[in-house]
């Protein structure tokens, strides 16, 4: 009797084996569909898992629910450049996917200063010019010159308007980027355009206190 019970014992354990290893198994299948995990997946810059996931079907352009950022743009917020290469090269990829606010992921690499990424989205036909802010302007607004030459290479609009007609020099200006203020100039950006303010990009270089910019932007006129 003792041997019966034992026995039964031994067959429940290996049941229960059994039982957690096959949730274990299937743990990963779990994870793949969870949106939740795509995102934390990301932003711990975990190449390999990502990969799998997006084998498994995961749609790579899931948007978070905080910003409503696709996951391209979410691995460049992050820094997360192992993350960004995979999704790049995900077949079904939207280049132009918006955050709620409208950013795009060449937008985000362009204001992160992230000229690796520029260059890769824009090897991949990423657009450079579109309605409202560019990427231009974010390159500008943080004084990346490197960046902001190879967008204008890139034939981006020098004189690109936002939603309330401010320009990338206006940006540049406005920021106190003199290098950018002047690459733009040389560029032939027009400085006279004002925007719905009735600013330019001499008065927001006067309102900072950028004496220089202001100065060098007057010189121009004459």
């Amino acid at each position: 009797m003792l041997y019966s019970v034992l026995c039964a014992g031994s067959q429940h354990v290996l049941r229960l084996f059994l039982l957690l290893f096959a949730l274990i198994s299937c743990a990963p299948i779990a994870v793949a569909d969870d949106a939740g995990d795509f995102f934390f997946t990301i932003e711990r810059n975990n190449g390999y898992m990502l990969g799998t996931m997006l084998a498994r079907g995961v749609d790579p352009n899931l948007k978070e629910p905080k910003r409503g950022d696709p996951g391209l743009v979410l691995a460049l917020r992050e820094h997360a450049m192992k993350s960004f290469a995979v999704l790049l090269n995900a077949p079904k990829i939207d280049l132009e996917a918006q955050s709620n606010n409208g950013d795009t992921a060449l937008m985000i690499a362009s204001y992160t200063g992230n000229l690796d990424a520029v260059t890769a989205l824009l090897d991949k036909d990423a657009e450079v010019n579109r309605p409202g802010w560019t990427a231009l302007h974010y390159a500008a607004t943080i004084g990346d010159c490197a960046i902001v030459k190879l967008l204008l290479d890139r034939f981006a609009y020098i004189d690109a308007e936002s939603p309330n007609k401010t320009t990338p020099i206006m940006m540049a200006a406005r920021s106190g980027q003199r290098a950018a203020v002047k690459l733009l100039m040389e560029e032939g950006a027009d400085i006279s355009l004002k925007n719905e303010q009735g600013l330019s990009a001499t008065d927001f270089a006067i309102k900072g206190g950028y004496r220089e910019i202001a100065e060098m932007l007057q010189s121009k006129k004459h």
